[in-house]
């Protein structure tokens, strides 16, 4: 075999491994994957009802915050820490997803999601984890697969945003234009976010969306709701 044709083989094969890498990542992330991310909309039901959110600009500006403020980077922190964490560390660092948890439902919300999660990749992958919160399990999984953990993360972020479009597409109602517009003004909040978790550690984890905190609280006695978060 001549240097050029070894060369344009490795080639193949790294965009081959790639793919294998996405792809995995697609069904693992995947709404239809079986941890029920569609019955949870992480408060974003209240404040619709509340009229906090009534436009797709409303829900560009509440998703962006959560992203680089609130829940999302704070799971992203946590998906990265579990991920680069040896054995001894990764139930510490779930208790401490657990207790920042800030309402009831919000740890309702990643622990019954991580447990199915969890039961999920050790019944495909043969994996043995533990009862972890989403984040933890999918940054544990991540790296017992041997996945990118920056495109793990950036596309976790996607999934999230994906389904709390599927929410307002829902209840606002939010067409599914806009819904699908509102993803695309985010994908690059999302990359900068995920690319921005480099030497990330626990003392990194924290909230500024003190809002969506009240809003998921309020949840938890809403008259009538759809989702259970």
């Amino acid at each position: 075999m001549v240097m050029g044709e070894h060369i344009v083989m490795n080639m193949a094969t790294h965009r081959m491994t790639s793919r294998n890498e996405i792809l995995t990542l697609v069904q693992l992330l995947s709404p239809s994957f079986p941890v029920g991310s569609f019955a949870y909309s992480h408060g974003l039901e209240n404040a619709i009802h509340e009229e906090l959110i009534y436009s797709a600009d409303d829900l560009q500006d509440w998703l962006n915050y959560l992203l680089t403020q609130g829940g999302g980077c704070a799971d992203a922190t946590l998906l990265n820490v579990s991920f680069y964490a040896e054995e001894h560390d990764v139930q510490y660092i779930d208790a401490s997803s657990r207790a920042f948890a800030s309402s009831k439902e919000r740890l309702q919300e990643t622990d019954l999601q991580g447990v199915a999660f969890c039961d999920a990749v050790n019944a495909v992958w043969g994996l043995n984890l533990t009862k972890l919160t989403y984040p933890v399990a999918v940054g544990r999984t991540a790296r017992a697969l041997g996945l990118c953990v920056e495109l793990t993360t950036a596309m976790f972020l996607h999934a999230f945003i994906g389904n709390m479009c599927n929410v307002a597409m829902r209840l606002v109602p939010l067409g599914q234009t806009d819904g699908q517009r509102v993803q695309a003004l985010l994908k690059p909040v999302i990359i900068s976010v995920a690319s921005n978790m480099k030497d990330i550690t626990l003392d990194d984890l924290h909230s500024n969306t003190f809002m969506s905190d009240i809003i998921a609280m309020r949840h938890e006695t809403q008259y009538s709701r759809i989702f259970r978060t």
